[in-house]
């Protein structure tokens, strides 16, 4: 096992390990002690969060001047990468449009972090997303890795893949049904066969314009915009992306009435605007933010 730390210093701006992996954000990391999203004061500084990425475990921990990790590879380039560490947190937030409500919101959890989670735990993660409380969501994935993902062995334990394209397209819709996918299993099961089969994959999103990167997404079987754009935010580092999710849209029609445009695209275009560059990081925020009981 490879360990080592990614002093605080050496990142530019702000980190919050827990804000970043419990925001709603990515459902593809979960703490070995079982208590990922308790909301009881469990959480902690020194609590380890866990994640696998080609076949690699991948754990990090936050301590009082570093980002601790260990791992099954040398894995401080991806840590960087999967906690979005090389974001400039200071210059995001000095160029974002700053009003009341975003204010409070960045100060509340300043060092959130937008993550790059891999493509197709990132889709599937969010095709499950319909309607449901994160922690059902985060329930869900942690159903279908303990079914379906590759067992590898780390530390005395047995630690489970999330699943190939492959696996999922295999699986029948009962099959998917019976881990409470509900509705989603028949979504799920066609997107991975879409993947596996080469018919539509993140090669044909990565790289395009964002709006076309957009479209193209909703290609997926159970992908509308704002799953697209979860997506394209938190896989693909489509860091203007706006996913106009329930919080986002109480808080157009609190806060940003004039953004509401009647429809997805030109709503999502008024709203990035209003959110200045970088919009995707004051919207995940503002999500954490209003989730969590802030006041809006």
């Amino acid at each position: 096992m490879d360990r080592g730390a990614i002093p605080t210093s050496d990142i530019p701006g702000a980190v919050d390990v827990q804000a970043t992996l419990e925001s709603g954000q990515t459902y593809l990391w979960w703490r070995p002690d079982g208590a990922t999203y308790e909301t009881d004061g469990a959480y902690g500084g020194s609590a380890w969060y866990r994640t696998v990425v080609d076949g690699d475990v991948v754990e990090v921990r936050q301590t009082a001047d570093a980002i601790e990790w260990r791992s099954t590879t040398d894995a401080a380039p991806l840590v960087r990468e999967l906690l979005g560490l090389d974001d400039d947190l200071h210059e995001i937030r000095r160029a974002a449009n700053g009003d009341d409500l975003t204010s409070a919101a960045w100060d509340a959890y300043d060092g959130l972090r937008i993550v790059r989670d891999p493509f197709f735990g990132c889709l599937v993660s969010f095709i499950c997303s319909a309607q449901m409380r994160v922690e059902r969501i985060f329930a869900m994935q942690e159903a279908l890795r303990e079914q379906y993902g590759a067992p590898i062995e780390y530390g005395g334990e047995t630690v489970h893949a999330f699943p190939e394209p492959g696996a999922l397209a295999a699986a029948t819709e009962q099959e998917l049904r019976d881990l409470k996918l509900g509705y989603r299993a028949p979504y799920v099961q066609r997107t991975a066969e879409m993947v596996a089969s080469g018919e539509l994959t993140e090669r044909d999103v990565r790289g395009r314009a964002y709006e076309l990167a957009r479209e193209q997404l909703t290609g997926f079987v159970g992908v509308g915009d704002k799953v697209a754009d979860c997506v394209l935010l938190f896989s693909l580092g489509y860091l203007e992306a706006v996913p106009l999710d329930t919080w986002i849209r109480s808080a157009i029609d609190d806060h940003y009435p004039d953004c509401d445009r009647g429809n997805y695209a030109d709503t999502s275009r008024a709203i990035r605007e209003q959110l200045g560059p970088h919009a995707g990081y004051t919207q995940t925020y503002l999500f954490h933010y209003l989730r969590s009981g802030g006041d809006a």
